[in-house]
C-alpha cells in the first residue's frame, strides 16, 4: 500500500476518535454534576455496568448479521484467541478503572479547566511509554505532541498553576489513561474489538463494585438525583466512546490516537459555551486552533 493509500485508510479511525473525543467532551460535564450526589465508586460502578449491558445486545445483533452476511462471526475461533481477549479485557479494564476512579475522585475537588488540561497529558505520555516499549516515536510526531499541549495550556490554564491532591490525582489518571491507550493498541488488532471493550467495562464493573461495597454507603435518593448523568456516561461516554476507541485504534499509531483523544478538552469547551452560553476567550479561542492544527498536522 502506498503511504498515500495509508493515510486515507487513517481518516475514518481519526475521524471515529474526534468524535470519541466529543462525547468524552460532554460527558466531563455529566460527571461534575453527578460527583455533587455520589462517590466516584459508586458512579463508576453504575456508568460501568450500563455501558457492559449496553454493549451485549449490540455484540448478539452484529453477530448475527455477520453470520447471515458472510457465514461467519466475530467469536474467538479456538482457546488461544479466547485467552488473548479474555486478557485483554482483564489488562485494559484494570486500567481503566484506575484511570477512571483516579479522574471521578479528582474531578470534585479541582477547576474543570485544570482537570482537563492535567488528564489530557495522556497526549505526552503515550509517546513516552512508547519508547520504552521500542516505538520509535518521529520528530514531526514529538512536534505535534509539544503543539498539542500548548494548545491544551491556552484553553484550560488560563489562571495560575498548583498542584493540590486533586490535581495530582487528575495527573495520575493521565498516567493511567496513556497506560489503557497503549494496552488498547496492543490488543485491538488480535481480538474483536467490541467485544474486548464489552470484557473492560465488565472487569471496570466487578472492581468498582467489589470496591463501592467496602468503602462507599449506597444513597439511593443521591443515586436517583445523578441517574441522568450516570446514564449518559454509561451509554455515551462508556458503551459508545470506549468502543469508538478500540475500533479506531486498530488503524492509527497510539501518539496519534492520544493527540486526537485529546480533543475532548476542545469539545468540553465548546459544549460550554453552545450549550450553557459560555464565553470563549481569545486565548482559549487559540487554544482550540492549536489543537486542531495537531491533529492536521500529525496526518499529513
Amino acid at each position: 500500500m502506498t503511504a498515500e493509500g495509508s493515510k486515507k485508510t487513517q481518516i475514518i479511525p481519526l475521524l471515529l476518535l474526534v468524535l470519541a473525543a466529543a462525547i468524552w467532551g460532554t460527558a466531563f460535564v455529566a460527571q461534575s454534576v453527578g460527583a455533587e450526589y455520589v462517590g466516584p465508586l459508586t458512579f463508576l460502578m453504575a456508568r460501568s455496568w450500563i455501558g457492559a449491558a449496553f454493549l451485549i445486545p449490540v455484540i448478539m445483533v452484529r453477530d448475527r448479521f455477520l453470520l447471515s452476511h458472510t457465514g461467519e462471526n466475530e467469536k474467538p475461533k479456538n482457546k488461544t484467541q479466547l485467552k488473548t481477549l479474555l486478557a485483554g479485557g482483564a489488562v485494559t479494564g484494570t486500567a481503566l478503572f484506575l484511570a477512571a476512579l483516579s479522574q471521578q475522585a479528582g474531578i470534585s475537588g479541582t477547576t474543570t479547566a485544570k482537570a482537563g488540561f492535567i488528564t489530557a497529558q495522556y497526549v505526552v505520555i503515550v509517546p513516552i511509554l512508547s519508547v520504552f516499549f521500542g516505538k520509535k516515536v518521529g520528530k514531526k510526531i514529538w512536534g505535534c505532541v509539544m503543539l498539542a499541549v500548548v494548545g491544551l495550556y491556552f484553553l484550560c490554564m488560563t489562571g495560575s498553576f498548583s498542584l493540590n491532591r486533586a490535581d495530582a490525582l487528575m495527573l495520575l489518571c493521565a498516567f493511567l489513561f496513556g497506560v489503557q491507550i497503549m494496552a488498547v493498541n496492543y490488543y485491538s488488532p488480535r481480538v474483536d474489538t467490541v467485544r474486548l471493550s464489552c470484557l473492560q467495562f465488565l472487569v471496570e464493573a466487578v472492581l468498582s463494585t467489589i470496591f463501592m461495597l467496602f468503602l462507599e454507603p449506597f444513597d439511593a435518593a443521591a443515586f436517583r438525583l445523578a441517574l441522568f448523568s450516570i446514564l449518559y456516561a454509561g451509554v455515551m461516554s462508556s458503551g459508545v466512546a470506549f468502543t469508538l476507541q478500540i475500533v479506531a485504534q486498530k488503524k492509527l499509531d497510539p501518539t496519534v490516537a492520544s493527540i486526537a483523544m485529546s480533543l475532548e478538552s476542545v469539545f468540553s469547551a465548546l459544549a460550554g459555551w453552545i450549550i450553557l452560553k459560555q464565553t470563549l476567550t481569545p486565548l482559549e479561542l487559540c487554544g482550540c486552533a492549536l489543537m486542531f492544527a495537531a491533529i492536521v498536522l500529525s496526518q499529513i
